[in-house]
């Protein structure tokens, strides 16, 4: 089945390191047009600096999108350059591992202002420019969004809301032409994510025997579900959450709680 993307514009916002960067690269390989965005200048300098040795420069900006008015100033400048979004993907995130009562009030308000008040602002801020009919717009969940999962207080009730962000949004803009959907990556190797919540060899090998596939997963993985979920041959799917997880959302995430209740003596 082969994928083109060539000379699409293609969004994505987090888009500079991790999954992330793994899924811009992939378009940029396909032959899009590139535009990424994060909070650090520098790792938005190497991101355009790598996407750009694929067939279009890519150009990217730094923001917080905790700042709408950052966010729309950041749209603004992509739909100047590059003109109506293709392809938009939103993956900005925090995230750290603690027991609720190791939170502070503004630790909480960090994630859930990252990832799900960011994502509005995201989807806010991106709706003037995207393209009607035709657009895709993918949202980067995580299985705490369904999987009560200790130590993740405040990621599973962000991811939650980015979930039902995704949903009401299939609702609102299918009129349109336009598709919503998440995806919601498993363990994946190489990420921030997995150095956090697998930080010691013995969790990264439990949870690895947890999974049905029993490997852990990689960028790429998760770059070929954002490029089908956003090609012709899924024109008829949206408003849907895609695990990509190698079945670990199924039971396997316990052990990850269990290996958690060791690092914090619990």
């Amino acid at each position: 089945m082969e994928i083109n993307f060539e000379d699409k514009s293609v969004v994505v916002i987090g888009g500079t390191s991790g999954i992330n960067l793994g899924i811009a690269e992939k378009f940029a390989q396909s032959g899009a047009k590139l535009a990424v965005a994060s909070r650090s200048e520098k790792k938005v300098d190497d991101a355009v600096n790598l996407l750009s040795k694929h067939k279009h420069n890519a150009i990217g900006h730094a923001g917080d999108v905790r700042d709408y008015k950052v966010v729309e100033e950041i749209f603004k400048k992509f739909n100047e350059q590059h003109g109506e979004i293709d392809v938009l993907i939103s993956g900005a995130a925090g995230n750290f591992p603690a027991p609720a009562m190791g939170i502070s009030s503004n630790g909480f308000k960090a994630v859930v202002d990252i990832d799900l008040l960011g994502t509005f602002h995201v989807m806010r801020s991106a709706y003037p420019y995207l393209k009607k009919p035709g657009a895709s717009v993918i949202n980067i969940s995580a299985p705490q969004a369904y999987i009560p999962l200790e130590f993740q207080i405040h990621v599973c009730a962000a991811k939650s809301g980015v979930d039902m962000v995704t949903k009401v949004l299939a609702m609102e803009w299918g009129k349109e032409g336009i598709r919503v959907n998440s995806i919601s990556p498993g363990p994946i190797l190489d990420t921030e994510g997995m150095k956090r919540l697998a930080p010691t060899e013995e969790i990264l090998n439990a949870t690895t025997e947890s999974v049905p596939l029993k490997r852990i997963g990689t960028k790429i993985d998760i770059a070929n579900t954002a490029m089908f979920l956003s090609s012709e041959h899924a024109s008829f799917i949206s408003g849907t959450v895609i695990p990509v997880d190698g079945g670990w959302s199924l039971g396997g995430a316990s052990s990850l709680t269990s290996e958690m209740k060791k690092l914090f003596q619990i």
